[in-house]
């Protein structure tokens, strides 16, 4: 095997693992092969010109090529490169390549094309494959068919699928369940259960069985259709295969989606009714089915409610995660409750939890919105004690928050704080100045005046009524029987309804 390989590539001995360091754009041995992939990367990445320009500039390198330098030189380009380029640079090579590329070679240039997305790139390509005879690995169907649908170009991935004998690959139980997943991931799920029907030969253990059915799940989840949702897991009652932890969840998720615009109230019950079927399987809620409920409760600012599912965790010995408590927290702070969502706080940190900077950027960045930097300097000052780093990004919040709120001296000591931990921040320091910084002052809201005039009685259900007529500019006139001129309050809501 080692004289074939280095006949293809003389300048690449890759059977000799201590020629191989650290580089820029890979992991080869600074050698010749090394030079060349930093010559040609150089090229495609950074080239100028147009396409021709650079088909010219790779003629002009004295490059020995190889088809496992091809496909090192796509891998190392593939996230920095234009599409095009790179598009170039792989048709370019074929013309150039003694021996031509082998078909796992060209795999692997669909498979790079398909994860960037270009479909004119990968339909090129795909074609080329067909023409030239060559076989498609199922691990590139796989790719490709995910990709096209992410696409949007469902019709392409199912036109593959039925042609894969052109391209010399198998329908078999691997290429089903990749165009099944395909599918379902973009809730295409009727196509999806089309090609179940025309393949059920091919999905025979029950484990392919339990892939597929989660993925139809997770399909109509997306859907967010908990009446087809409910019929899979009957489906898999059915056919004796039992609905494990992730079924469950996904149901719960589409269920709880879908109640929060429907049927809010119905939230909790619903949900809990779900955890108790899920216990008659022996199937034990994790904090992620909580969590499911807990964030669409969040999303309808019920409190009381997430609480409750707060104390519930802890009673069923389910202990909640510090996902749980932002997630209480959080509607906490967006509801006014600043003192409970503290509370909230100061629970997970009794319970020795360390949550991620996530948990922090989003709570303080709320508590700015609501104009609570009080709240906000507290946690901040819990986030340092806990030695996450990330601090940059909460001092580039405060400093000018507290600055534009008029609080200069608290904004300084802030910025000195970061100038000593040797931060590097991207808020001007200008913002401590308070002749350039402009002090944002809240203004009240002041209800507007209405003139309320006499107008003659109408007669309405036998009984005489004053009349009330709204015109034109908001003006409220209502019918008094002594003929004064009086002044009332009047409230106009989002819609512009108007209330007295």
């Amino acid at each position: 095997m080692k004289p074939l390989l280095q006949h293809k590539c003389p300048h690449l001995d890759i059977l000799n693992p201590r020629r191989f360091l650290a580089h820029r754009y890979s992991t080869f041995p600074t050698t010749s092969v090394s030079s060349d992939l930093e010559k040609l990367c150089d090229i495609i990445c950074h080239g100028v010109g147009s396409l021709d320009d650079l088909e010219a500039s790779l003629n002009e390198l004295n490059v020995s090529y190889c088809s496992s330098l091809i496909t090192r030189v796509l891998d190392s380009s593939k996230n920095e490169a234009p599409t095009r380029r790179l598009l170039r640079f792989f048709t370019w090579s074929e013309k150039h390549l003694d021996g031509g590329l082998e078909d796992k070679d060209y795999n692997h240039a669909v498979r790079v094309f398909a994860e960037k997305k270009d479909f004119i790139a990968l339909d090129m390509l795909i074609s080329n494959l067909g023409k030239e005879n060559r076989s498609m690995e199922s691990a590139t169907f796989s790719t490709v068919a995910n990709s096209l649908v992410k696409l949007g170009r469902v019709d392409e991935a199912l036109g593959i699928f039925k042609n894969l004998d052109k391209f010399r690959c198998p329908q078999d139980s691997t290429t089903v369940t990749a165009i099944i997943a395909a599918l379902c991931s973009k809730g295409h799920v009727k196509r999806a259960e089309g090609v179940i029907y025309h393949h059920k030969d091919k999905i025979s253990s029950a484990q392919l069985k339990l892939i597929v059915y989660r993925n139809l799940l997770h399909g109509w989840s997306m859907q967010e259709n908990v009446k087809e949702s409910r019929r899979i897991i009957k489906d898999m009652k059915g056919a004796g295969i039992a609905p494990d932890l992730f079924c469950y969840n996904t149901f719960l998720k589409c269920l709880c989606k879908k109640n929060l615009k429907s049927n809010p109230s119905g939230l909790v019950p619903e949900a809990l009714n779900v955890m108790i079927e899920m216990r008659t399987y022996s199937i034990t809620p994790t904090t992620i089915s909580y969590n499911i409920l807990l964030s669409c409760l969040g999303r309808t600012r019920r409190v009381k409610e997430s609480l409750q599912i707060l104390n519930t965790m802890r009673k069923t010995g389910c202990y909640p995660d510090w996902v749980s408590y932002y997630l209480v927290a959080r509607v906490s702070y967006l509801t006014g409750r600043f003192g409970k969502g503290k509370q909230m706080v100061d629970e997970m940190v009794k319970d020795g939890l360390t949550p991620e900077r996530k948990f922090y950027y989003d709570l303080i960045g709320i508590l700015c919105g609501v104009e609570r930097v009080n709240y906000a300097l507290e946690l901040f000052d819990l986030m340092k004690k806990s030695s996450l780093g990330g601090y940059e990004t909460v001092y580039n919040l405060l400093i000018p928050k507290l600055c534009t709120n008029g609080e200069f001296e608290k904004g300084k000591e802030l910025w000195d704080e970061a100038t000593t931990m040797g931060l590097t921040l991207e808020c001007s320091s200008d913002v401590l100045n308070p002749l350039i910084t402009k002090v944002f002052k809240p203004m009240r809201k002041t209800e507007n005046k209405v003139s309320v005039l006499e107008t003659p009685k109408q007669k309405v259900g036998g009984k005489l009524k004053p009349a009330i007529n709204v015109k034109k500019g908001r003006k409220l006139i209502i019918a008094k029987k002594n003929g004064k001129k009086l002044m009332v309050h009047k409230k106009i809501n989002k819609k512009g309804a108007t209330s007295l």
